[in-house]
Parts: structure tokens; C-alpha cells; sequence
């Protein structure tokens, strides 16, 4: 009959070192490879060990006065939820857990007068199975250990010292006999070159292919004219011909020159300018008329204003008190609108340009 192995029970001191060294290579995310090495654990219960037990961060000393008196202010605030209250306890949730039930088991028996006797009667029986394996510390490793155990360890030996891989050692093997070959054509070149044969460096081409160091890709010669030029003679006096190489090659020289005489020109038109004097005088502005409107009033007018007012007041003192002053009218009021008017001068009457 086929032997079935079910996964999971206590975990051993040679499981945890390989689940140690997997994690290190394989990273905390791919469980089902790390699995793959223990026989025995799936990939949750690799998970839950790592995070119950092998972590580094997870605290393992006993419990303080005041992480009890945390445990159980959190546990009155929300109950049965250890994932929540663990991280802020500072331990994991089954050890909350467990730490709860003893607290609580430690008050009954102190309530009901009870010996500490009464205590081991939660503890495992013999045959019963441990139904959180994972936050129990390991059993062991035996002096004799089985044939899938030996066979398990040295699988995980094999696969974890590969730390390269199958593609890394290939490229690492391959640039090595590259490395090789070039040494070996070096020295024989050398070999050669000493002996003096003529040494071939480059590889021979393909038939149509184009060798760009040693030639001009896809270069078309200059097909032969009807005159040979090379029998041409060139006359320097001859005015067309200086014409042409003038135009095709400027004189760059009397260019340049020509160039130098205006900047020179530029310079002595500045130096005046330079000078300390012309930097200190001030640059008189034109300034434009004041312009003002004609007056709307003339002088004349101005003079009869005037002589009415004092009539008016003279009339006045003559009837003052008397019946005839209710009859008068007040010209003051008037005379200095007037006076105002004639005072403040008013722009003539225009079109309004605003457009609505």
C-alpha cells in the first residue's frame, strides 16, 4: 500500500533552516518554491511559520505588567480581532491570543481558590495533535533520520547553493570561452607576425557585401566627359577666367580687411561718447507748451458782474427793514455761481466717444 504523507504537523529544527535559507534566496512573496523544498509543509503553513515564529521582528520574551494591561484594554475594546490588536501590542496575534486565555484562566482559578494543577489539565494529551504547530518552538532533528528526510536535505542543498541560476552560469561559461578565443587569435596573430606570414585580420566577406572600414558604400564613379580636362591651362591675366575664380572662391583676406576698418570707424565714433565729460552731462528734453482753452468769459462781462453786485447791495442798505426788502431778490447765491464759473475754466462741449 502507497504511503501518504500529509503535510503538516511539528515543525523541525533541519525544516526551519531550509525555510531560513529559501526565504533568503527565493524573498518573502513566492511560497509555493519555498514549499517545494519541504516535503512535509505546504505553502501556508511555510507562511504562517515564517510570520508566527521565524521572523526576526517577532518578540519572544516574557510578558510586561503593562503589555497584560494593554492586551486586556484592547481586548474590552475589540473583542476576538488579534490581527487588529497585535501590531499594537507589539507581539502576534496568537500569541495575544494565547497570552488572553491565560490571563483569563489565571483570574478564574485565582477566583475559585484553585491550585496550579488545575492548569495542566489544557495542556496536550498524549495522541492529540497541536492544532497550531507553527508558534510552538522546533523538535529537535534525530540522530537517525529517514530516507525522504536525508533525500529532502540534500534536494535543498543542491537547489539553494545555485544562487546564479541556470541562465546566469550559461552566460558566465559563455563569455569565458569567448575570452578564450580572443586570447587564443591574439597569440597566434603574434605567432605569425613574427614568423612573417601576412596575417589576415579581417574575416572575408559575403559576395555582395559591403566593406564599410576599407571602402565607400554605394559609391558611383564620375563617368568620362568629352573633354579631358587635365590639358587645360590656366591664364592668370586672363580677366574672364579671374572673374570666375573670383566669383566661385572669395577673397576672404580684403573681406576680413574691409570688416576691421568698420569696426574701426565704430570705435572712434564711441570714444567721444566714452569720454568723462559727456557721461556727466544731462540730456536736455524738449518740453512741449502748456496749452490752455480759451476763457468763456470775457473781461467785460466780468466788469458788469461785478457792478451788479454792488448795486444790488446798495439797494439793499437802503431798504433794510422795510417792506421793500421781501421784495429784493438775493443775487449772492448767483453772483458767486458766476464768479465760480468764471474762476474754473471749462472745456468746450464735444461729442462723447465712449461707445456703450
Amino acid at each position: 500500500m502507497v504511503r501518504v504523507i500529509i503535510k503538516g504537523g511539528v515543525w523541525r529544527n533541519t525544516e526551519d533552516e531550509i525555510l531560513k535559507a529559501a526565504i533568503m534566496k527565493y524573498g518573502k512573496n513566492q511560497w509555493s518554491r519555498i514549499a517545494s523544498l519541504l516535503h512535509r509543509k505546504s505553502a501556508k503553513q511555510c507562511k504562517a511559520r515564517w510570520f508566527e515564529w521565524l521572523d526576526p521582528g517577532i518578540k519572544k520574551t516574557e510578558w510586561s505588567r503593562e503589555e497584560d494591561e494593554k492586551l486586556l484594554h484592547l481586548a474590552k475594546l475589540m473583542p476576538t480581532q488579534w490581527r487588529t490588536i497585535a501590531p499594537i501590542v507589539g507581539r502576534t496575534a496568537a500569541q495575544c491570543l494565547e497570552r488572553y486565555e491565560h490571563l483569563l484562566d489565571e483570574a478564574q482559578r485565582k477566583a475559585e481558590g484553585l491550585d496550579d494543577e488545575a492548569t495542566e489539565a489544557k495542556r496536550l494529551k498524549p495522541g492529540e495533535i497541536d492544532p497550531t504547530p507553527e508558534t510552538k518552538p522546533a523538535r529537535p532533528d534525530p540522530v537517525d533520520m529517514d530516507d525522504d528526510e536525508l533525500e529532502m536535505l540534500s534536494e535543498a542543498r543542491a537547489r539553494l547553493a545555485n544562487t546564479q541560476g541556470k541562465k546566469a552560469k550559461r552566460k558566465a561559461r559563455e563569455r569565458q570561452l569567448s575570452e578564450a578565443r580572443r586570447l587564443a587569435s591574439l597569440q597566434k596573430r603574434r605567432e605569425m607576425r613574427e614568423a612573417g606570414l601576412l596575417v589576415r585580420r579581417f574575416k572575408r566577406l559575403r559576395k555582395n557585401a559591403i566593406d564599410y572600414s576599407g571602402e565607400i558604400p554605394f559609391e558611383k564613379a564620375v563617368p568620362a566627359g568629352f573633354h579631358d580636362p587635365s590639358e587645360d591651362n590656366f591664364d592668370k591675366d586672363d580677366k574672364h577666367q579671374r572673374a570666375i575664380a573670383d566669383h566661385q572662391k572669395p577673397r576672404r583676406m580684403e573681406i576680413e580687411n574691409e570688416l576691421r576698418k568698420q569696426d574701426k570707424e565704430k570705435l572712434k565714433r564711441k570714444k567721444p561718447e566714452d569720454e568723462p565729460e559727456s557721461i556727466f552731462k544731462t540730456k536736455e528734453k524738449k518740453r512741449s507748451k502748456l496749452v490752455l482753452p480759451a476763457p468763456q468769459i470775457s473781461d467785460r462781462e466780468m466788469e458788469q458782474i461785478i457792478k451788479i453786485g454792488h448795486a444790488s447791495d446798495s439797494v439793499r442798505l437802503y431798504a433794510d427793514g422795510g417792506a421793500t426788502s421781501s421784495l429784493l431778490t438775493d443775487y449772492a447765491a448767483s453772483a458767486r455761481a458766476n464768479a465760480v464759473a468764471a474762476r474754473t475754466a471749462r472745456t468746450p462741449a464735444a461729442r462723447d466717444t465712449v461707445q456703450m
